[in-house]
């Protein structure tokens, strides 16, 4: 499958899906003619050929006037029959087989509710489906099968559907009014009713009010409302983590103790004398 194609199909999926509530696994509803151009080209099996396009598991139905239109065609749809068959049975209300476009258009409805993809290759019945909201068509073109985009008919329809949903119908508008009626007169009457003890009670009321302001003027003084806190002030650097700060007078006192001290040391040496010791003179005699 091509790009552009895959594209386009996934759109038509998304409008489908987003506005008009299809789910997977998608419900195909094929008519005589589409079984046998599926056959005539050899697209089989069916459903997996169908579930590529639409992306998603699909259930194939037919009804029971679809299947008594091929019995009569004679054996050269003989084997459409015969696979149409195998196909699940959609329910159709008709005693008496009819024409398989008109079993087909009266199966959708107005609106589509069984939620079915159309597949056909009938198209003057796919132009008729066309003005119906909510109806997917497929069709085969030689050995592809294509899923048509929404028509103008069902995109218009969706916008005028979304537009009307923004606003209230007549009946809705009825009802909100009749609600919020009984609620003003809901209202007005506990207003009146509470007006009258109001008047019995009025002076005992004052009573008390004033009582209150008083009270409350008292303990003006007394009650904070918000709890005050200190405000933190910057402090003064850590005095063991500062070095001593030195003065100069110390300073001063060392430098003149030093001075001293070389002066004591200076007086404390003596000085010894070599004196020679004389020998008497006798003794040399």
């Amino acid at each position: 499958m091509k790009v552009n194609k895959q594209k386009r199909h996934r759109k038509t999926l998304t409008f489908y899906t987003a506005c008009h509530g299809f789910r997977k696994p998608f419900k195909v509803l094929c008519d005589g003619t589409f079984v046998h151009h599926l056959l005539a080209n050899r697209i089989i099996p069916a459903d997996k050929a169908l579930s590529n396009i639409l992306s998603a598991n699909v259930i194939l139905y037919t009804t029971r006037c679809v299947l008594a239109e091929l019995k009569r065609l004679g054996a050269s749809y003989s084997e459409a029959l015969n696979a149409a068959n195998k196909l699940m049975v959609a329910r159709c209300e008709h005693d008496k087989c009819v024409r398989a476009d008109i079993c087909i258009t009266e199966v959708v409805g107005e609106k589509n509710s069984e939620h079915f993809f159309i597949a056909s290759q009938d198209g003057d019945l796919r132009k008729k489906l066309q003005e119906v909201p909510g109806v997917p068509l497929i069709y085969g073109l030689r050995n592809a099968l294509f899923l048509e985009s929404p028509s103008a008919f069902q995109r218009e329809y969706v916008k005028t559907s979304e537009e009307g949903r923004l606003h209230m119908s007549k009946k809705e508008y009825q009802i909100f009014r009749d609600r919020a009626m009984n609620r003003l007169a809901g209202e007005e009457a506990n207003d009146s009713i509470t007006g009258v003890m109001e008047n019995k009670d009025s002076g005992d009321q004052a009573i008390n009010v004033q009582a209150v302001r008083s009270i409350t003027s008292r303990n003006k003084t007394d009650i904070k409302d918000k709890p005050q806190f200190k405000r933190k002030r910057a402090k003064g650097p850590n005095p063991l983590s500062c070095k001593k700060k030195k003065s100069h007078e110390n300073q001063n006192i060392g430098s003149m103790k030093e001075m001293k001290g070389d002066d004591t040391v200076r007086r404390s040496r003596k000085r010894t004398r070599s004196r020679k010791r004389q020998m008497p003179a006798d003794i040399g005699n």
